[in-house]
């Protein structure tokens, strides 16, 4: 890959959601901000090759996006209804500040993330607009066929067109009503980044881990006594401590008994530990924890110790017990036998775990925690099996490498 590609590349992870929400605050519409930004890349791919990347990439993108943006205006304003959009791109007085933070990105993501929208199409449309991912990559995070997922946020766009949703960041009063949604929404988008569902993409995306931690932080502060969206927080910085360690020099994925601890971030381990005290010392005082906090104190105790063999299996268990009292979903039971392996052995677990076979049969992970269960109890052929149906399923190339590996080994 040339260096301009590499850096159009880069930039378009890093830009694109500035972009556009840029052009959603200045013309008031998505679908405009949307495809004005992937003409303003298309235009990068095809000049700067030639012409050098600019010194202010993200710059250059914005003006590009906002001049395409206008000549659509402009075309389409021989239509009555495009008279209001038309006034828009003559007003250059700086937009209001809107909601307790001014970031436009914030904004976006509330935006895309309202009530009147069905939880699915809020995911979906913030995976688009917010953290850039193809419209392919989001089908295959939802498990359906790429021209329905194409229907699906074209319908949502249309929805906020159609019943005239601000693009704003709520009012102090609704704020707790809408925030869960929204980090139900930065979870995903995070997990997109920790391990990347496409087959074409980079196993790691940090860009998307990076903007996810950066939403968290700004919905953090603005709510503060919020548990949950300190819990999230916490989350995706103990998870984003092990980045670096995660994959191997070959593109292998490292599993966490095998990382090396030491090249683990300490800076972020330490703030996520911090945050997980404060929220016990909440739960102490009568504040039950939520879902997301206590997916950070499972992670809290993976990461207090240096090595892998000291790890609190006990206390993780029955974290997973209180969990599955709160999510009932059959991913928190796989995890959960994770943890009776460690503690009651490979049988106990994979009894558990065959109980999840209907509701987890397209799913990699659960092919793949039955093959090492399989391995651990002797039954190499069996164990073969369930780790070829787990790279077939498998969209991810660092997990694909080493479960071949695992599975070669068997002999």
């Amino acid at each position: 890959m040339s260096d301009a590609a590499e850096s159009i590349t880069r930039v378009h992870r890093a830009e694109w959601a500035r972009v556009v929400a840029a052009l959603t605050r200045r013309f008031g519409d998505l679908d405009i901000a949307e495809e004005a930004a992937a003409e303003a890349f298309a235009a990068a791919v095809e000049r700067w090759p030639a012409e050098g990347v600019p010194p202010n990439p993200g710059g250059w993108l914005t003006t590009t996006a906002s001049r395409k943006a206008i000549d659509r205006i402009r075309r389409e304003n021989k239509r009555d209804d495009k008279h209001k959009e038309a006034r828009m791109v003559y007003d250059d007085d700086p937009p209001e500040p809107v909601g307790a933070i001014d970031d436009d990105r914030l904004r976006l993501i509330f935006t895309c993330c309202h009530p009147a929208l069905a939880p699915e199409a809020r995911v979906a449309l913030t995976l688009r607009l917010v953290a850039g991912l193809t419209v392919p990559e989001i089908a295959r995070a939802f498990l359906v066929q790429e021209p329905a997922m194409g229907q699906r946020i074209t319908r949502a766009k249309a929805k906020i067109k159609a019943a005239r949703i601000p693009y704003r960041v709520p009012s102090a009063e609704d704020l707790p009503a809408r925030v869960s949604g929204v980090l139900a929404v930065l979870y995903l988008v995070f997990n997109e980044g920790y391990l990347a569902t496409g087959p074409g993409t980079d196993p790691v995306r940090p860009g998307l881990t990076a903007e996810a931690i950066r939403l968290a932080r700004l919905i953090r502060a603005l709510l503060p006594d919020d548990g949950e969206a300190a819990g999230l927080l916490a989350l995706m910085l103990l998870t984003e401590a092990r980045r670096t360690a995660r994959v191997s020099a070959g593109g292998e994925l490292v599993t966490l008994a095998e990382q090396d601890r030491g090249s683990w971030d300490a800076a972020l381990i330490a703030e996520g530990h911090r945050l997980v005290r404060e929220r016990l010392a909440a739960a102490a005082a009568g504040t039950p924890p939520g879902r997301y906090q206590i997916l950070a104190a499972i992670n809290a105790v993976h990461t207090s110790v240096r090595d892998a063999r000291d790890t609190d299996w006990s206390q993780i268990l029955a974290l997973y017990d209180q969990l599955v009292r709160l999510d009932r979903s059959p991913i928190v039971a796989l995890n959960r036998a994770v943890a009776v392996a460690e503690l009651d052995g490979p049988e106990v677990a994979l009894a558990a775990v065959d109980r999840l076979q209907d509701r987890l049969a397209g799913y990699h992970a659960f092919h793949a925690i039955r093959a090492d269960l399989l391995r651990r109890l002797g039954d190499g052929h069996r164990s073969r099996a369930a780790y070829d149906k787990a790279i077939e399923l498998a969209g991810n190339t660092a997990e694909v490498a080493y479960l071949t590996r695992r599975r070669d080994q068997l002999g």
